[in-house]
């Protein structure tokens, strides 16, 4: 995942911020415990996003311990433990890091995904025997993605609907979910996942541009290096990019709308209406000077 699935925590009681934390540290646990300590570095808060969620689904209310970790050895931290959200959140993280590296290593050949892969080749292989169909569709989905990206396609369209159907695999393969919630999740997933790969190339537009590494929206809208700072770009594309992002979450929202959220709904509508606008604002932002940025 990419960690720009956030809460927006000003607008977060107190008590919601420790629930949120506290399902971090329980799919970090999950990790630990299932999968070794090494896997738990690729933690991210998307996943905690997702382990809410997928929770949320269910009236049962979790069950919360307070414990010590690696990282907080002196202080206990509160952990949302043995929760089969947690666990699926846990899984899809490993899963899509798993994928992520060996696109890394098809596409750059980068030593430091070399070695991150090998260490996660035992946690994958228990993985690829829970999750065969969504492993299988994860990686023909990364493949086609892969072969866009060699292509250089200047579709924005074609690029972050792949990463959209990753996504909404993923969040579709919860088997707790009824029928009814898992074909709503994948609708949501999908959107996500159109939003996450777009806010993705326009965070890293400056370090492309630096690389050379292939960027849909430096491909889409023309960039031509040496004739354009990429700060007179950013604003050139602000306004069509910008449209594109809030549509899918428009239809992320749309579809959220449809789940029957029984508990965490307090930290999942955060997300949704308040954390994820509020990093698209941040991420268009870049390379607005401060003295120009609107009130």
């Amino acid at each position: 995942m990419t960690g720009y699935v956030i809460v927006d925590k000003p607008e977060l009681k107190v008590r919601e911020y420790e629930l949120y934390n506290s399902y971090y540290c329980g799919v970090c646990k999950s990790i630990a415990a299932r999968y070794g300590q090494f896997p738990r570095m690729l933690l991210s808060y998307d996943s905690a996003f997702l382990a809410l969620l997928l929770a949320g689904l269910s009236p049962e209310k979790e069950e919360i311990r307070q414990e010590h970790c690696i990282v907080h050895p002196v202080k206990k931290k509160f952990v949302c433990r043995e929760d089969p959200a947690v666990d699926h959140a846990a899984d899809i993280l490993l899963i899509l890091a798993y994928a992520k590296l060996e696109d890394d290593i098809r596409d750059e050949g980068k030593l430091s995904a070399r070695v991150l892969h090998a260490f996660l080749k035992g946690a994958y292989h228990k993985l690829s025997e829970t999750y065969p169909e969504l492993i299988r569709e994860v990686s023909e989905q990364l493949a086609k993605l892969s072969e866009l990206e060699q292509q250089k396609s200047d579709s924005l369209d074609r690029t972050a609907e792949v990463f959209g159907n990753v996504m909404a695999a993923a969040f579709f393969a919860y088997p707790q979910a009824s029928e009814q919630d898992r074909t709503v999740l994948k609708a949501m997933g999908g959107a996500l996942g159109r939003w996450m790969y777009l806010i993705d190339a326009c965070d890293d537009i400056g370090e492309n541009i630096k690389d050379g590494n292939y960027n849909p929206l430096l491909q889409r809208y023309g960039y031509e290096k040496g004739k354009e700072t990429e700060e007179a770009f950013r604003d050139r594309i602000r306004e069509p990019v910008s449209f594109l992002l809030y549509f899918h979450l428009g239809e992320m929202s749309r579809a959220y709308d449809l789940l029957t959220v029984r508990k965490n709904e307090g930290i999942t509508d955060n997300v949704v209406y308040l954390g994820l606008h509020r990093k698209t604002e941040e991420v268009l932002k870049k390379g607005i000077k401060e003295d120009e940025r609107p009130l």
